[in-house]
């Protein structure tokens, strides 16, 4: 890569990037007046009701989903870092496809338990769930897509359609079209499919792109051995079909393992508490974690491509500085939101959510601590799965879950809603440090590498 055109690269993603969190900052914060607004038009039940329908939903769509949207974004920037216009999609097609199925199959099996233990006998919200959940392997495809081509303003297009649809259900709930918590839910199973209405515009900005793109790798193949390109292309496919699944069962586990972090205490709390409103406030306290989290899920969008395509043409130093730079940005961030949530968090939170419920300012504060922490694994945790590291980076997040859901188990904490807001910043805490351990010991693995092969021009 010449020095302009890598530089040309680099001003190409850092606009990207800004547009796509712009993009999400805006989805974040309709996310988060979807729930507040239904807590306001819904009962205390109903609303409960929604945030468990969201959190089962979610929980699901992360775990099937979100590891074929990493796969399609990796494996194909790292292409396009190469020079290849054309990718194999049929391995992670089948993939998403298989774990759509296999979704619809349980969610069958267990129609009368989701229905009778989960929704509390209302079906309605059983089948908004197997909706939402069918749509969604659409747009995680769709995503995964975008992100691998560094169409991040699309990809934001995407998460803000989403997000302004669903708010639209609620608000039509709020003045009065509709009624019911129905209504309300409908906006989660609706969402997914509006969002696909930027694709098209996707489509047309690829075309003539490819076409200039796919005439100049015709001129390299006439210069140079004309089987070259015939056995790289069988290559990646096999690669596809063989790696592809490994990858996507990896990342898996560690999607279940963040949604464990996430989740579990919302579900222990409706399993265990004598209140059933409780699970509801938890949930709301989480909020605090998930509204950023979803900002930052435009920068560790943007991230993993980005990384893998400095590993595979710029090197050590340059991945050094765009995962020194995130993590930077996210501890400013981190502290600023604590400081905020000890100052003014409890009068914030009772006064968005409509609920005579005493949240204690450090907790509150913890929690804007551990979202920190939460963002910061995150990031190193792209960086791991741009090292092919995605089996110990699993490993990090499945121990850290697992300490989690032991703590929320144990009663150590009798205010269930503290023991929640503790147990989520230590945690977020110990994944964190386990993840940069994995960083540290990969970066010196590379400099290694990189000291151990000859200099260009020696034998």
């Amino acid at each position: 890569m010449t020095a302009r055109a890598g530089e040309r690269e680099r001003r190409s993603y850092a606009s990207g990037a800004r547009v796509l969190s712009v993009g999400i900052a805006a989805t974040g914060l309709f996310t988060f007046a979807y729930f507040s607004i239904a807590s306001h038009v819904l009962d205390r039940f109903e609303a409960k009701r929604i945030d468990v329908l969201w959190t089962v939903m979610f929980v699901i769509i992360s775990v099937i989903y979100r590891p074929v949207e990493q796969l399609l974004s990796r494996t194909i920037a790292e292409r396009r870092a190469r020079g290849h216009t054309e990718h194999a999609l049929r391995g992670a097609m089948a993939i998403q496809a298989g774990f759509a199925a296999a979704f619809v199959i349980a969610a069958l099996a267990l129609h009368g338990e989701l229905t009778d233990h989960v929704f509390d006998h209302f079906d309605e919200l059983y089948y908004v769930l197997v909706v939402g959940t069918v749509a969604y392997a659409a747009s995680y495809f769709a995503r995964g897509w975008l992100a691998g081509h560094e169409y991040f303003a699309l990809y934001g297009g995407l998460v803000f359609m989403e997000a302004l649809s669903r708010l639209c259900f609620v608000l039509a709930v709020a003045v009065g079209i509709a009624s019911g918590q129905l209504a309300v839910a409908m906006g989660i199973a609706a969402a997914p499919l509006v969002s696909l209405v930027v694709l098209p515009l996707a489509f047309a900005r690829r075309a003539p792109r490819a076409g200039a793109q796919e005439l100049e790798e015709v001129d390299a193949a006439l210069a140079g051995p004309g089987t070259e390109g015939v056995s790289e292309a069988v290559a990646h496919e096999g690669l596809a079909r063989s790696g592809g699944w490994n990858f996507a069962l990896v990342v898996s586990g560690i999607m279940l393992a963040e949604q464990t972090i996430l989740n579990a205490a919302v579900l222990t709390v409706d399993a265990t508490a004598r209140s059933r409103a409780l699970a509801g406030v938890v949930f709301n306290v989480l909020l605090i974690a998930r509204a950023p989290l979803q900002l930052f899920q435009a920068i560790q969008t943007s991230l993993l491509p980005h990384l893998t395509g400095l590993e595979a043409t710029e090197g050590h130093a340059a991945f050094t500085r765009a995962v020194r730079l995130t993590i930077s940005a996210i501890a400013i961030f981190s502290l600023a939101v604590a400081l905020g949530l000890l100052a003014v968090g409890p009068p914030v939170m009772e006064r968005l959510f409509g609920q005579h419920f005493h949240y204690g300012r450090f907790g509150l504060a913890l929690m804007g601590l551990g979202m920190g922490f939460h963002l910061a694994a995150g990031t190193l945790n792209q960086a791991a799965l741009a090292r092919n590291h995605a089996r110990a980076a699993a490993a990090c997040w499945i121990v850290a879950a697992g300490v989690f859901v032991a703590w929320m188990l144990s009663g150590a904490v009798a205010d269930q809603l503290l023991r929640a807001e503790i147990g989520y910043a230590g945690a977020t805490a110990l994944l964190a440090l386990s993840l940069a351990a994995l960083y540290r010991r990969g970066s010196a693995e590379r400099l290694r590498g990189a000291a151990a092969r000859p200099a260009p021009g020696t034998a």
